[in-house]
């Protein structure tokens, strides 16, 4: 652990949705130290939101406590969380390390490291989980990756594509 304690967050994120519905609003504080993070949100097995950030924007707790909002509001592939869907929604929460330019995809592991792509103007990211959860290969991975940036399979395969890795530690609510 770095400055945070983990299994803390995903009842942060919780705490966020319940007072959403409250109508309640709390400050977090400054607890967590700064990291990049995201919020998953998982219905019946299935995702039903997930929304971070790359780099920190404001301290882990109340980072946390705003992407759980945005995770269960504002995931365009998603209608917005229902109040009645709450107590269905298991909550994961992914703290990143920092993002590490790589020369050549030769460097980027499947389920050791998320990526991130950006190619042509277009940008996407997925979660080192991703590779686990799908059973993707590389190259699969890579071609959704592609897809995901709204640009062709075979996309990062282009000269102009670069990417980024990193490395995340995933706390799930118990």
């Amino acid at each position: 652990m770095s400055g945070y304690e983990g299994d803390r967050l995903p009842c942060i994120a919780r705490t966020s949705l319940e007072d959403f519905f409250s109508g309640q609003a709390r400050d977090m504080g400054d607890g967590g130290g700064r990291h990049g993070s995201f919020v998953t949100l998982r219905k019946g097995g299935d995702l039903r939101g997930c929304i971070g950030y790359m780099a920190p924007l404001d301290t882990l707790y109340r980072q946390v406590y705003a992407l759980a909002r945005q995770a269960a509001f504002h995931d365009w592939r998603f209608p917005p969380l229902g109040e009645d869907e709450l107590a269905k929604v298991r909550i994961e929460v992914s703290v990143l390390s920092p993002m590490k330019d790589i020369a050549c995809l030769d460097e980027f592991v499947p389920s050791r490291d998320g990526i991130l792509m950006t190619c042509r103007g277009h940008r996407a990211v997925f979660l080192a989980e991703v590779a686990d959860e799908t059973g993707w290969t590389k190259d699969e991975m890579l071609a959704a990756l592609s897809r995901k940036a709204g640009l062709p399979p075979d996309a990062y395969l282009d000269a102009d594509a670069s990417f980024m890795t990193f490395t995340s530690e995933v706390f799930h609510e118990v």
